[in-house]
C-alpha cells in the first residue's frame, strides 16, 4: 500500500481502550489511527491471546497490549483505571465476543467516557444457557434491555451501540434505498429528516415496501481446501456460532398471514419480531444478490432484523400498529463457512475443536456483498448496498479481508459521530470539532452506478435475472444519519 494523506475526522482527547482483537480489532486499529487526532500511547488493547501475527501488528504500531479477559468479575477494576487516566475524555472500542455491552456502557457513562460495539453482547454462558428459555436467549430480549437502558438514563456520554456492517451500515442503506426507489416510481415526496422516524416508516409504507431481507453473498475463496473438523469463517467463529445457535428471528410485518408452525411471539416490549424454536444457521430462506442471482440464505437472528422493523412501523393516533415491515437476515457467509456449518450440525451442533479466521493472505479472491432487498413495491424488488472484493480491500486497509473492512468502517463512521456529538466533544475547542460532512451516500455505492435489480423467482428462471455490476447525546442505536460520508 502506498503512503497517502488521510482525513482526521474528529479528536480522541483521552485514552482509548480497545476490548478484542480479533478480525475486527486489527482492522479498526489502522483506521483509527488514520482519521483520529489522538496520543498512540495512551492507547491499549485488551485480548487474552498472545497471537504472535497479532504481537508483530500492535508493536508495529505502538500500541501497548494487556493480556487479560474482561469478565462480569473484573471488568470494573481492569477498565476504570485505563478509560480515566490522564487528562481528556476516553473512548472504549468494544470489539469482542462475551463482554457485556450493557454493562460497559453503563460503567462508561458513569465514567464520562464515550463507547462503541457492534452487537449488543452478554456476559460469557448467555448464549448457550440451557436454563434460559429460547425467548431470552433471543436478540429481541438483549435489544430490550439497551432499550431500557436508553429510555431509563437519556443524556450523558455517548454511547454508539449495534454499529458495525449488520447491524448498523445496513440501516442507513435502507433509508438511501428507500430515496432511490421513490425517484425511481416518480413518487412525489419530501425525504424525512433524519431523526423523522415516523415520516421514514410512513415513505416506506407509502411505496408499498413489504419486506426487507439483509442479503448477503460472500464469496471469498480459500488458497487451500478446509481440513476436516475445523471452521473455518471470514470473520469471527466464535461469533457465527453464537448468533448461528440462537433461534431464528425476524421482524414480522403486518401483511403477514401465515406463520410457521414453530414461530412464537413475544409478550413483552415493542412485540416488533418474532423467533422460531430452531437455530438461524440451519435455518434457510431464499433470498438474493446481485452476483449470485438467486440464493439460499441463512436466516441467522441479528438485531437489525428487529430494529429496522420497529424503526419502520406506523401507528394510527390510538397507537395501533397500521404497517411494519417484515425484515430478516439472509445470509450466505464463504462456502468454507456453509462446509463448518454443515460438518457442525451434522454432528448435533457440536462445534469443531478448532476455529480459525481466514485473514486476507489466505485467500485467493472473491467479494462480499452487502445489502438490503426491499420487495413487495411496485418494482418487485430493489437490492441496494456494499460490494467489496478482496483486492479492492487490500488496496484500501490492511490487516483485513473484505467483509472485515465491511465491518471496520462502519465501526470508524460510528466512532466519528460519537466524537463529534456535543457530548463527545464538550472537552474540545471550537477548532477542533467536527465538521458537516456532505449530504451523499457516494461512500456507501458508487455514483451513478445502481441498477435497479429485479426479483420474481417464480415467474423468471434464475438466468434471466439482471447481475448487475460487478464488482443525540445519548445511548444511540443503528438510526444514523444516511448523510455521513467517510474517505476511508
Amino acid at each position: 500500500m502506498t503512503e497517502q494523506n488521510y482525513p482526521v475526522y474528529a479528536e480522541i482527547t483521552g485514552p482509548i481502550v480497545m476490548i478484542g482483537f480479533g478480525s475486527i480489532g486489527r482492522g479498526t486499529l489502522p483506521l483509527i489511527e488514520r482519521h483520529f487526532k489522538f496520543d498512540k500511547s495512551r492507547m491499549v488493547v485488551i485480548d487474552p491471546r498472545e497471537e504472535p501475527s497479532d504481537m508483530e501488528i500492535l508493536k508495529k504500531h505502538g500500541v501497548r497490549h494487556i493480556k487479560e479477559y474482561v469478565t462480569k468479575d473484573n471488568y470494573k477494576e481492569l477498565l476504570k483505571p485505563l478509560l480515566t487516566e490522564g487528562e481528556g475524555q476516553g473512548f472504549c472500542v468494544n470489539l469482542s465476543v462475551d463482554t457485556s455491552s450493557l454493562d460497559i456502557i453503563k460503567l462508561c457513562r458513569k465514567l464520562d467516557v464515550l463507547y462503541i460495539d457492534t452487537v449488543v453482547e452478554p456476559w460469557l454462558g448467555f448464549y448457550f444457557d440451557k436454563g434460559m428459555s429460547n425467548a431470552d436467549r433471543t436478540n429481541y430480549a438483549l435489544r430490550e434491555t439497551m432499550r431500557k437502558e436508553k429510555a431509563k438514563n437519556p443524556g450523558g456520554a455517548t454511547a454508539v451501540s449495534t454499529c458495525g456492517a449488520n447491524p448498523g451500515m445496513v440501516s442507513w442503506f435502507v433509508k438511501q434505498a428507500l430515496v432511490n426507489l421513490a425517484n425511481d416510481i416518480g413518487l412525489k415526496f419530501d425525504e424525512p429528516d433524519q431523526h423523522d422516524r415516523e415520516g421514514w416508516a410512513k415513505l416506506m409504507k407509502k411505496l408499498g415496501v413489504k419486506g426487507v431481507h439483509i442479503a448477503e453473498r460472500d464469496t471469498q475463496r480459500t488458497k487451500h481446501p478446509k481440513p476436516l473438523n475445523v471452521f473455518w469463517n471470514t470473520w469471527s467463529v466464535e461469533g457465527f456460532i453464537s448468533e448461528g445457535m440462537q433461534p431464528a428471528e425476524l421482524g414480522w410485518g403486518t401483511h403477514e398471514e401465515w406463520m410457521p408452525k414453530n414461530a412464537k411471539k413475544h409478550k413483552k416490549g415493542n412485540k416488533a419480531a418474532i423467533y422460531l424454536e430452531q437455530p438461524g444457521a440451519n435455518t434457510r430462506v431464499r433470498t438474493w444478490c446481485p452476483t449470485p442471482g438467486p440464493q439460499y440464505g441463512f436466516l441467522v437472528t441479528h438485531n437489525e432484523s428487529i430494529s429496522i422493523a420497529d424503526y419502520f412501523t406506523v401507528r394510527d393516533k390510538d397507537g395501533e400498529v397500521t404497517f411494519r415491515p417484515t425484515c430478516h437476515y439472509a445470509y450466505h457467509p464463504a462456502n468454507d463457512a456453509v462446509l463448518s456449518l454443515h460438518e457442525m450440525f451434522g454432528n448435533g451442533g457440536t462445534p469443531q475443536p478448532v476455529h480459525h479466521v481466514l485473514d486476507e493472505d489466505e485467500l485467493e479472491d472473491g467479494i462480499d456483498e452487502l445489502g438490503v432487498l426491499l420487495y413487495g413495491h411496485e418494482k418487485n424488488a430493489y437490492w441496494y448496498g456494499s460490494r467489496l472484493s478482496l483486492e479492492e480491500t487490500r488496496r484500501i486497509a490492511p490487516y483485513q479481508n473484505a467483509t472485515g473492512l465491511q465491518v471496520t468502517s462502519a465501526v470508524l463512521a460510528g466512532m466519528v459521530v460519537g466524537a463529534g456529538t456535543p457530548e463527545g466533544r464538550h472537552r474540545r475547542s471550537r477548532r477542533d470539532r467536527l465538521q458537516a460532512l456532505p449530504r451523499s451516500a457516494d461512500a456507501l455505492s458508487r455514483s451513478g452506478r445502481r441498477p435497479l435489480h429485479g426479483l420474481d423467482p417464480a415467474r423468471r428462471p434464475s438466468g434471466s435475472l439482471p447481475r448487475g455490476y460487478r464488482h443525540q447525546g445519548s445511548l444511540a442505536v443503528q438510526e444514523h444519519p444516511r448523510s455521513l460520508r467517510l474517505r476511508i
